[in-house]
């Protein structure tokens, strides 16, 4: 696939069939991340891939969430909120679930910095499981289960999760795409 066709293919997937990933195609995405760029080459990020068990323990503590989500409900909605609902509890049945964790900082600007750096190396992860015919959904979690999903992943104290992203084959059901903004670039001479 052209690099420009992966852009425009990529899109926020959250149904997915019943079939697994092959260890090679992770193996792939998984060093596509790695190649990110990052703040004075700190590398920041450290990728946990859990299938199987691991990926039903690490789905039932971000399903937690759900319990939580009542307090949103005024900022979604009724039809939102029953969708977010469904999504935080089954993850769209997605196969795969990489968490993706980082160093703790209380220093502001190396928070902000491992943060960029991680958020670059997660578009390039989706970007390649895109490639490789996959479909991927990077998920936003409530902090108040932090310390379970660290718990989980047998995160050292000095590490905190900074994302979660559903990964596996497409299901059949068209996902929806909200529209791109208009283009807001401003260009100066």
């Amino acid at each position: 696939m052209e690099f420009r066709d992966t852009v425009d293919a990529r899109q926020s997937i959250r149904d997915f069939d019943d079939r697994g990933v092959e260890r090679a195609m992770l193996g792939r995405i998984i060093d596509a991340a790695r190649q990110a760029p990052s703040s004075v080459n700190e590398q920041p990020w450290r990728f946990t891939v859990a299938q199987g068990d691991s990926r039903a323990r690490l789905g039932a503590v971000v399903a937690q969430s759900t319990v939580h989500l009542s307090e949103y409900m005024d900022v979604l909605g009724p039809e939102r909120y029953e969708a977010a609902v469904t999504w935080y509890s089954s993850l769209g049945q997605a196969p795969v679930l990489v968490a993706v964790s980082a160093p703790r900082s209380n220093v502001e600007f190396e928070a902000m910095n491992r943060h960029l750096s991680i958020g670059a190396a997660i578009e390039n992860l989706l970007l390649a499981a895109t490639n490789e015919g996959l479909g991927a959904c990077n998920v936003t979690f409530s902090y108040w289960v932090k310390g379970d999903l660290a718990d989980v992943l047998r995160l050292p104290e000095s590490e905190e999760v900074v994302s979660i992203i559903a990964l596996g084959h497409p299901s059949d059901v068209p996902p929806v795409s909200p529209p791109v903004k208009p283009d807001d670039t401003v260009w100066l001479d």
